[in-house]
């Protein structure tokens, strides 16, 4: 490490001939203080993905299916902007606490909710708390880590996902079955407790202030109005989505209204046409996180109400994921690939499009339902690849000074589309006959196999195009 990056980080050099990591001395508690954070992000969305299904039925909300997913981007979007600005000009210690505290609240109300409106505005809290939390992270990152051990922090937030990854689901399905869903979501908020005692302090100590001493203190309120703008304009359009009458198409235009502009004015100019560069890595972000987390939302619901799996099984088909996307971004953390890492990013979107594009395959009883689980493997072996390639090259490619900002449009780019991506396939799902759906897929209203294949499909040509973006991150000076 030079003296210089000594000064940026805060830290001693390390002696010659000890390799610096991220456990190292001067890394370690705060490496593992940040990567518990991310375990508890994970196992939520394990626990509560398996869970959902059966959420969704008894709350008699399966046509809103979309929505308590949904709902939770939609408001993390406002979360990314506040808490971007407010680690630039304040430092990331307070948004990741009040993320964190927000985040378990919106567990509480979910679990404790009698009616699915309830159920989505929990998610919404826990979107909020979610998106400050995220953007946060990343401002830590940028600030108390070198640039060459910035790939190794990514890789171990991805291997954060594994334990979760595989005892999640099995964990979560065995006390939806035996306990309720309920517990599912309450009983996640004991989990705070660690990174709360583990990385604040020592966040405090290493990334805390403002990066710039004497900079602005105060928020860019315009930026803000913008923020309120995306995630109010998200909604609306997932709501319009959602209601498939004529009136809808009013909401439905307010909300691109209020959309479209606010896009433009957060994320890098020349987002939405791929310029090379760091437009195109924040728009890779969206592409991939979309497409994929759209078609996982309704892995489970199909296994669950198409080929009659339990929540247990159904939840544990996407476990070997959490393995192969810690294995994707090991891979892209070596220091002898950094000259293949666009190459390695556009096969990552191959993969991903092919694992989307299999899964509905199961919709036809002779095929396994195993089939899933092998699919969604490779899958998630290429969102290893690309998810945690566009925060190194983000980072690489901000000023400190911009890391916050940059890391918002980065988290904007994957909580939109993930929005808009859930909406679209949320519609065409309803527009099937998907809402009608059932538990066991013997019962006549139970079988809507195009209304899965209306989601997977499109999801996978998205995909696809998110190869294209992958060939534009390499600027004319690299």
């Amino acid at each position: 490490m030079t003296v210089s990056e000594s000064r940026d980080t805060g830290v001693a050099a390390v002696p010659p001939g000890k390799p610096e990591t991220v456990l190292s001395p001067a890394h370690r508690a705060l490496s593992i203080g940040i990567v518990s954070v991310i375990v508890l992000i994970a196992f939520e969305a394990t626990a509560v993905g398996t869970a959902m299904p059966v959420a969704a039925r008894e709350l008699d909300g399966v046509s809103l299916y979309a929505f308590a997913f949904s709902g939770y981007f939609t408001t993390s979007l406002f979360g990314m902007v506040l808490s971007g600005q407010w680690s630039d000009r304040r430092g990331p210690l307070a948004p990741l606490a009040w993320g964190i505290g927000s985040f378990a609240a919106g567990l509480l109300v979910s679990g404790t909710a009698q009616a699915m409106w309830l159920f989505i505005l929990g998610r919404a809290v826990q979107g909020f708390g979610g998106g400050l939390v995220i953007v946060a992270l990343y401002v830590v990152v940028g600030r108390a880590y070198p640039e060459r051990l910035r790939p190794a922090i990514m890789a171990a937030f991805a291997a954060g996902w594994i334990v979760p990854s595989i005892v999640g689901p099995l964990a979560s399905g065995a006390v939806t079955e035996h306990l309720g869903w309920r517990w599912v979501f309450v009983g996640i908020p004991v989990l705070v407790v660690v990174p709360l005692a583990l990385a604040l302090p020592r966040i405090r100590e290493r990334a805390s202030g403002p990066v710039t001493p004497g900079g602005p203190a105060s928020f860019d309120r315009r930026r803000i109005r913008l923020a309120l703008a995306i995630s109010l304009g998200a909604g609306l359009l997932q709501y319009a989505a959602q209601d498939l009458r004529w009136i809808s198409v009013v909401p439905g235009a307010v909300g691109a209204a209020l959309l479209v502009p606010a896009v433009l004015g957060l994320l890098p100019r020349g987002t939405y046409r791929a310029a090379r560069g760091l437009p195109s890595v924040v728009l890779l972000r969206g592409v991939a996180a979309g497409s994929f987390i759209a078609a996982e939302s309704f892995v489970p619901l199909m296994l669950v109400t198409q080929r009659g799996l339990s929540p247990t099984l159904a939840g544990f088909s996407l476990a070997a994921g959490g393995l192969t996307w810690a294995g994707g971004s090991w891979l892209q953390s070596r220091a002898r690939v950094e000259p293949y890492r666009e190459r390695l990013m556009a096969l990552g979107m191959v993969l991903v499009a092919a694992a989307i594009a299999a899964a509905p395959s199961v919709l036809v009883d002779a095929v396994p339902a195993w089939t899933v689980a092998v699919a969604w493997a490779f899958g998630c072996f290429g969102m290893g690849l690309v998810i945690s390639s566009t925060s190194v090259l983000l980072l690489k490619l901000s000023a400190p000074e911009e890391a916050g900002t940059n890391s918002a449009a980065l988290q904007i780019s994957d909580g939109l589309s993930n929005v808009l991506l859930l909406a679209a396939g949320g519609a065409a799902f309803a527009a099937l006959g998907g809402g009608t759906v059932t538990h066991t897929a013997t019962e006549a209203a139970g079988s809507r196999p195009g209304a899965f294949a209306a989601v997977f499909l499109p999801m996978a040509g998205v995909a696809l195009v998110g190869a294209w973006v992958a060939t534009r991150l390499r600027t004319a000076e690299r």
